[in-house]
C-alpha cells in the first residue's frame, strides 16, 4: 500500500502541491472574507466591513501572485497545443489596451476627437486581422529531403509554397513542420508501474515537436517559390510528420494568424553522427579484404606454371615466358572477404542524481525539449562510436554485421545494408534495468563466435573490460563509451 501511494507520489511535485494547497487556501479565504464582508454590511458594522473589505483585497494580490500565473502558464501550453486560428502577439496586446484606455476616455468625456482616433485603430486592428486571415487562404506547402540524414550535420531541405489565390499574393510566411519523436514518451514503462497500461498510454503520448523550415518573404499570386534551406538535426532518431503551420504577422504585427496543413504521412529516420574513426581507438590495419593462400581472382602472385589452352592471354607472363622458351603464366592468391561483427551492448548505468528524479520531474523535462543529461550523452556518444564502425568497415569493402541485445544481424556490405544497419541505432534506446543487460548480453556474446578465419567482433558498451571473463576480452574488442 505504501509502496503504491510512492510510486503515486512521483506524477505530482512538491512544488505543485505546495501551490495547489497554497492557490486553494488563497482562494477559499478569499470567498470566506467576501462572506464576512457581506454579513458586516448587512448587521451595519462598518468596522468589520473595512476589515474585511482590506483583507479581500490583500488575498485578491496573493491569487494574482500565486493562482493566476501557473494556471496562465498551463492555459498557454494547452493552446500551444490546440489548433487556434489566431493569437494576440504582444504588440497587439498593449494596442488593445490602448483601444480600451481610448474607448473609456471617448465614453466618458464625450470628445469628438477621441472618437475620431478610436474609430481609427479600431480600424487599423480590422484591417491587420483580415489581412492576415486572407494571406494564409489558399496555400500549400511541400518538403523534400535527403533518403539519409545524420544527426550534427547540414542537410539540404527543399521547401515549397504555392499560392493558389487569383488577385492577391501572400506576405511573410513562416513555414513549419510538426510532428512527434515518438508515439508514446520514454517513460512508458515507469507508468505502467504505476497506473493501468491502458490509462498509462493515454497520459504519457509525447510532445508534438516544430521545425521551421523556412519563411517566405513574398509569393505571387497563382505561384509557386522553392527555396533550398539548411538544417541541422542535433540528435539521432524518429521524426513523423504529422502536418505543416503556416503563420504570419502581415501587416501590422498585432496577430499572429495560423494555419494547418494536412502533410502526407511520412518519416525521417536520423543516423547516428560519424566521428572521424581515428579520434576514437586504433583500428586494425588490416581492415577490408585480406590474402589467402589459395588460388583466387586477387591482385597478388601466387606461383607461376605452364600455360593451358583454358587460361586468360591476360595472364601470360612475357619475361618467364622468354627465359623458359615456352609460354608462362601467372596464377594469383584468392582474397577473403572480411567479416566485422558489432555488438551493442546498451544497457547502461545511471547517476545517483537521474535516479532520484521523480517521474512528474522527467516529464517535464521531457516536454520541455531539455539538453540531454550525462547518461544521455554518453550513450548518445556509444551510439555514434557503432555506427562509426560500422561506416569505417563498410568502406573497407569488409562484410559488417550488427547485433544489438539478442538480435541476429546478417552479414553484407553494400550501402543499403549499412543504411538498415544504421537505421537501427538511429532507433535504439538505452536499458537502464541492470537485470535485463545481464540476462542478454552473456547469450549474445555466446553466440558471436568465429565463422571466419578472419573474423573480427567489437562489443561497444558502457560496462568496464574487468567485468567480463578473459576469454571474452581476449577474442572480442572492447570498446567503452
Amino acid at each position: 500500500m505504501f509502496n503504491r501511494l510512492r510510486q503515486l507520489a512521483q506524477l505530482v511535485s512538491y512544488k505543485e502541491l505546495r501551490n495547489a494547497v497554497l492557490g486553494l487556501s488563497v482562494v477559499f479565504g478569499g470567498l470566506g472574507l467576501a462572506f464576512v464582508t457581506l454579513y458586516a454590511h448587512r448587521t451595519g458594522n462598518a468596522e468589520l466591513a473595512g476589515t474585511a473589505a482590506i483583507l479581500s483585497l490583500a488575498f485578491v494580490v496573493l491569487i494574482l501572485i500565486f493562482v493566476i500565473p501557473p494556471l496562465a502558464r498551463s492555459a498557454s501550453a494547452e493552446a500551444s497545443q490546440m489548433n487556434l486560428p489566431f493569437e494576440f502577439t504582444t504588440g497587439g496586446a498593449i494596442f488593445f489596451a490602448l483601444i480600451v484606455i481610448v474607448a473609456f476616455a471617448a465614453f466618458n468625456t464625450g470628445n469628438n476627437l477621441l472618437f475620431l482616433v478610436l474609430s481609427f485603430i479600431i480600424s487599423a486592428l480590422l484591417v491587420s486581422f483580415a489581412s492576415g486571415y486572407f494571406c494564409l487562404r489558399k496555400l500549400d506547402v511541400k518538403m523534400r529531403f535527403s533518403e539519409t540524414i545524420f544527426a550534427g550535420e547540414m542537410t539540404s531541405i527543399i521547401v515549397g509554397l504555392k499560392n493558389r489565390k487569383r488577385i492577391f499574393p501572400t506576405f511573410s510566411v513562416t513555414a513549419e513542420v510538426r510532428g512527434k519523436e515518438r508515439r508514446y514518451s520514454k517513460y512508458l514503462r515507469e507508468f505502467q508501474k504505476i497506473v493501468s497500461e491502458k490509462l498509462a498510454k493515454r497520459i504519457s503520448r509525447s510532445p508534438i515537436v516544430k521545425y521551421t523550415l523556412d519563411y517566405f518573404v513574398f509569393v505571387p499570386r497563382n505561384d509557386s517559390i522553392e527555396n533550398k534551406v539548411s538544417h541541422i538535426f542535433t540528435r539521432r532518431g524518429r521524426f513523423t510528420i504529422s502536418d505543416f503551420e503556416l503563420s504570419t504577422r502581415f501587416p501590422f504585427g498585432f496577430f499572429r494568424h495560423r494555419r494547418r496543413l494536412p502533410a502526407q504521412k511520412a518519416e525521417l529516420i536520423v543516423f547516428p553522427k560519424i566521428r572521424q574513426i581515428e579520434e576514437i581507438f586504433d583500428l586494425p590495419i588490416d581492415s577490408g579484404k585480406s590474402v589467402s593462400a589459395k588460388r583466387g581472382s586477387g591482385q597478388d602472385l601466387f606461383a607461376l606454371r605452364e600455360y593451358q589452352t583454358t587460361d586468360d592471354v591476360r595472364h601470360i607472363d612475357w619475361k618467364a615466358t622468354a627465359r623458359a622458351n615456352h609460354l608462362v603464366v601467372r596464377e594469383f592468391t584468392a582474397e577473403v572477404e572480411r567479416h566485422i561483427t558489432v555488438v551493442f551492448d546498451p544497457a547502461i548505468e545511471q547517476t545517483i542524481e537521474e535516479k532520484e528524479k521523480s517521474l512528474r520531474r522527467k516529464i517535464k523535462e521531457e516536454n520541455s525539449g531539455r539538453t540531454l543529461s550525462e547518461t544521455e550523452k554518453r550513450f548518445e556518444k556509444g551510439v555514434s562510436k557503432a555506427a562509426s564502425l560500422l561506416a569505417h568497415f563498410c568502406a573497407e569493402d569488409s562484410s559488417i554485421r550488427l547485433m544489438i541485445d539478442d538480435s541476429d544481424g546478417a552479414f553484407g556490405n553494400s550501402i543499403d545494408h549499412l543504411n538498415q544497419a544504421l537505421r537501427e541505432l538511429a532507433l535504439v534506446e538505452p536499458v537502464y534495468e541492470s537485470n535485463e543487460r545481464d540476462g542478454n548480453l552473456p547469450a549474445v556474446l555466446d553466440h558471436v563466435e568465429s565463422e571466419y578465419s578472419n573474423d573480427l567482433t567489437f562489443l561497444v558498451t558502457a560496462s568496464k573490460p574487468e567485468e567480463f571473463s578473459q576469454d571474452i576480452r581476449h577474442r572480442i574488442h572492447l570498446v567503452a563509451y
